[in-house]
């Protein structure tokens, strides 16, 4: 009767390893659910900046607000007739000598 029990015992840990550490298992099932997952919200993110992108190239190709905008912000650019003028944030300051004394 005990070698039946051990042999019954055997037989379910045998059906059971495939269950849960096969190559279909259960722990398997769990570990790609997890990066099915990850890989959506990566893809959600990519997909937001893709469109964004989409939409200033469609913006660049029908009008030229966007190239002009671009033009003054990225290159510095001003038209012909316009006098730049340039306002530093933080006004100039004359380095002043300081004295060591001992």
């Amino acid at each position: 009767m005990r070698w039946l029990s051990a042999l019954l015992v055997a037989l379910l840990v045998l059906l059971q390893y495939p269950l849960w550490l096969g190559k279909g298992g259960w722990l398997r099932v769990w570990d790609v659910d997890r990066q099915l997952q990850l890989q959506k919200e990566s893809n959600k993110k990519l997909e937001v900046r893709n469109a964004g992108l989409d939409a200033e190239v469609r913006d660049l190709k029908q009008g030229y607000d966007a190239i002009e905008e671009r033009a003054r912000f990225e290159l510095g650019m001003i038209r012909q007739d316009e006098v730049f003028v340039q306002i530093p944030e933080k006004p100039y300051e004359e380095p002043t000598a300081k004295v060591l004394k001992r």
